[in-house]
């Protein structure tokens, strides 16, 4: 297996070796959810309702534990101001936004392509339901 050759003396960096620390990053990058907040912070700072919206069918607990997972990763800025009731913010980081172009293009291409999968499941999905054929002897 390749292993990046600077960080070879540190055990390197490899997603395909069960204790890279770059598992988890792609565990957390992986989530529908994950792609869509970062799909729609790309621009300006959204409150927390104005997300919500934006992401129909997600819910309040989700949307939560997704912005702090990309909060502790770095991804997004929480900004709170002092108002009754407080009102909160969350932006891109630098690094959220440096995300947004894999993000928009892993989207896009589901989008693109709903049709064929769709398709293909059903013609798997056929095939699973027929009965078993015998194999017959030669």
């Amino acid at each position: 297996m390749y292993t990046v050759p600077e960080l070879a003396e540190h055990g390197g960096a490899d997603a395909y070796l069960r204790n890279c620390a770059s598992r988890n990053i792609l565990d957390l990058l992986s989530s529908k959810w994950v792609c869509l907040v970062i799909g729609a912070l790309p621009d300006e700072p959204m409150r927390f309702g104005a997300l919500r919206r934006r992401l129909d069918g997600i819910t309040q607990k989700m949307l939560t534990r997704t912005l702090r997972d990309l909060e502790r990763a770095g991804l997004v800025d929480r900004r709170v101001f002092p108002t009754t009731p407080p009102q909160v913010e969350y932006s891109l980081t630098p690094l959220g936004r440096d995300l947004v172009v894999l993000m928009e293009a892993f989207r896009a291409w589901a989008e693109d392509h709903m049709e064929e999968i769709t398709e293909a499941r059903e013609r798997y999905d056929a095939r699973a339901a027929e009965p078993a054929q015998a194999l017959s002897p030669q």
